[in-house]
């Protein structure tokens, strides 16, 4: 072996730091990204030479990085850090990890319970309950098809 590894056929050394970065754009967005050379990768985005969304928003700054090992890492971390509202990636970048803490719970308990459909075995009447309904409630069946295979 040669000490590098290829990912999308290009080759990179192991010991080399990959980096998971945000960036706040001129228009107050953020921008979330990874790379294994920071600083080119930041030439770029200020040169317009980036992401087409940066391209559009320039000049940039490097609000926040995370380094780390792999680059396999980065990406994945960059994915998920993508996903998160602009409140959470500021707790991030403030190093509030309390209210990062509060961000993720409030985001885990925000939707309603999922629905769940069935069927009435004596009136063939569909309903939907949820685990916190004390009572189904009918709902139309028209965009459902329900089978009786497999029962």
């Amino acid at each position: 072996m040669d000490g590098t590894s290829t990912l999308n056929n290009a080759s990179y050394p192991h010991n080399q730091v990959a980096y998971m970065y945000i960036l706040e754009c001129s228009d107050g967005t953020y921008y979330t990204g990874s790379t294994l050379d920071l600083g080119k990768r930041l030439w770029e985005h200020q040169n317009g030479l980036g992401a087409n969304y940066t391209r559009k928003r320039r000049p940039v700054r490097l609000s926040y990085c995370e380094p780390y090992d792999r680059v396999e890492d980065a990406f994945l971390r960059e994915k998920h850090v993508q996903g998160w509202s602009r409140a959470k990636k500021e707790a991030l970048m403030a190093g509030d990890l309390p209210r990062l803490v509060l961000l993720a719970r409030n985001r885990a308990s925000g939707p309603p319970p999922l629905t769940v459909a069935s069927t009435s075995s004596a009136t063939g009447t569909l309903a939907a309950s949820t685990q916190d309904d004390a009572v189904a409630e009918p709902v139309e069946a028209r965009s459902l098809s329900l089978s009786k295979r497999g029962r």
